[in-house]
């Protein structure tokens, strides 16, 4: 939980947000946990603790290693998984296109969207490389719209209303030593991008981590344009590799072209 929805709490949380506090804590960097780890994270008994994980391992929501005694997520989220992917229809459109990408260049495929809740990029769907050597991002993961590839094509395309709010309002604070820390910068970065219409980074959000982005647009069910980001993310070494990294930017240019062509959203131009 941000500590800014903390700070939204009332003074006495109910079972309720215990439970959903203790399922937030289940992240990509420490998807185990014990009771009395827990405890010590959250500040809730042992007892507490225990009692709101036997209650969310008998609906599926947890499930326990009868080995280690560690809790972890429950398979109950593969099926809100599905639920979530058929929110965005955008992803069974790209779908197709996604797999080519992955096919063409062997490396991982991704798509992001602006999640508006919490102003920031987050990964809707993943075709990961079959590569020994890989960069992985998984489904739900997220970043600041100004570090990376993907968040900053999502939000050079954006409308320049929602740019400007954004950039009043946003504290650039450092995920790596290269990320873009002055608002000076971003501007002028975020005009070469619709300018040459894809953005690259190399250990921007992730260190060791390169990645390529493209717009995605798409309409539906009569409603304005969806803008989401095709990225490849690959580690640096094959980024550094100029014939490789061309190769993917071309084959993302070309992808984004195919998408917006059969969305109704291509505009003839292609760049």
């Amino acid at each position: 939980m941000e500590q800014s929805d903390k700070a939204n709490l009332p003074n006495k949380i109910n079972s309720i947000e215990k439970a959903l506090m203790i399922l937030m804590v289940f992240r990509e960097g420490q998807p185990s946990w014990g009771v009395r780890e827990l405890s010590a994270h959250l500040g809730f008994s042992p007892s507490t603790i225990q009692r709101i994980l036997q209650i969310l391992k008998a609906y599926g929501f947890i499930r326990q290693d009868p080995n280690t005694r560690l809790y972890s997520l429950g398979n109950i989220y593969l099926s809100f998984f599905r639920a979530l992917q058929d929110n965005y229809p955008i992803t069974r459109i790209a779908m197709p296109f996604m797999k080519r990408l992955l096919s063409r260049t062997g490396e991982t495929a991704h798509l992001s969207i602006i999640d508006t809740d919490r102003i920031s990029r987050i990964c809707i769907s993943s075709l990961e490389s079959t590569q020994e050597l890989k960069a992985t991002m998984p489904v739900g993961n997220r970043a600041p719209l100004y570090a990376g590839a993907t968040s900053k094509c999502l939000l050079a395309f954006s409308p320049q209303d929602f740019i400007d709010k954004y950039l009043a309002k946003i504290k650039l604070e450092p995920l790596t030593n290269n990320t873009t820390v002055e608002i000076e910068q971003l501007i002028p970065e975020l005009a070469l991008i619709r300018e040459q219409g894809y953005s690259s980074s190399l250990g921007e959000a992730w260190q060791g981590l390169g990645a390529l982005s493209v717009p995605f647009s798409a309409f539906y069910q009569g409603m304005p344009p969806v803008q989401a980001a095709a990225s490849l993310a690959m580690p640096e070494v094959r980024f550094n590799n100029y014939d490789h990294r061309k190769m993917c930017i071309e084959e993302l240019l070309l992808a984004g072209r195919d998408f917006s062509e059969a969305t109704g959203c291509y505009s003839g131009n292609s760049s």
